[in-house]
């Protein structure tokens, strides 16, 4: 590691964006039978975890849409959005530290924030069933962008309203697209791979801070706060 890029890690940090799906919570068995009981019920075939995930990017309705086709694209929304709600508690759970670590991030006034490309509905859906909304000071779905990842889009519109700094802000994201969508925009991206699809492509990108697990992630990150409240204290 260069000397440039040590004192880029080193700064302090105030904000935290975190994606959702694969971050925060194992949603993925949810997400892929969603997908497959609208596209077997509207389309009559099933998709490979790997075409689902060819899918994202943009909100669920413009996926559902590409399955099912416009005309019927109301109706199997409908029903996308409440076999989600149904199977939620059940296919759903949080990945074991992600509680703690938002509750003692917020509890050290680090501005926390959202940046998925989900849906707003599913996203307030995730949350809420998962009991870790309140943690949160901005969401950013895909809902609420015009360029979805891997543009950097909705991580300025972040920081512009909770008013931080890129040099200020870590993003936390499971895939690729949040690699590129952080590096875009100027903030440090910590890549999460205890669930990640693209583990192996998000090596080949070189990252500068890659966690295998929450609680690693959890020791790097409150060991930066607290060292820079520590120097404050001194000041």
């Amino acid at each position: 590691m260069n000397e440039a890029t040590r004192q880029k890690l080193e700064r302090p940090i105030r904000c935290v964006i975190f994606d959702v799906d694969g971050t925060l919570a194992q949603t993925n068995d949810l997400i892929f039978s969603t997908f497959n009981y609208v596209a077997e019920r509207f389309a009559g075939r099933r998709f490979s975890p790997e075409q689902i995930i060819a899918l994202f990017g943009p909100p669920e309705e413009v996926a559902i849409g590409r399955i099912v086709g416009e005309e019927q694209l109301p109706i199997a929304a409908a029903e996308f959005y409440e076999y989600y709600y149904t199977h939620l508690p059940d296919m759903a759970r949080l990945y074991p530290g992600i509680d703690e670590l938002l509750k003692e991030l917020k509890e050290r006034n680090i501005r926390l924030a959202i940046f998925t490309g989900k849906g707003r509905r599913t996203t307030l859906m995730t949350l809420e069933g998962l009991n870790i909304a309140h943690y949160f000071d901005l969401l950013v779905t895909g809902d609420d962008v015009t360029d979805h990842k891997p543009s950097g889009e909705g991580i300025r519109q972040i920081l512009i309203k909770l008013k931080c700094t890129p040099e200020e802000t870590l993003m936390v994201g499971d895939s690729v697209s949040d690699v590129k969508a952080a590096r875009e925009a100027g903030v440090r991206i910590a890549s999460a791979q205890w669930d990640s699809y693209s583990v192996e492509k998000l090596r080949e990108m070189e990252v500068e801070l890659s966690f295998p697990s929450v609680a690693a992630l959890r020791r790097w990150l409150l060991s930066q706060v607290d060292k820079e409240r520590s120097d404050e204290c001194r000041r």
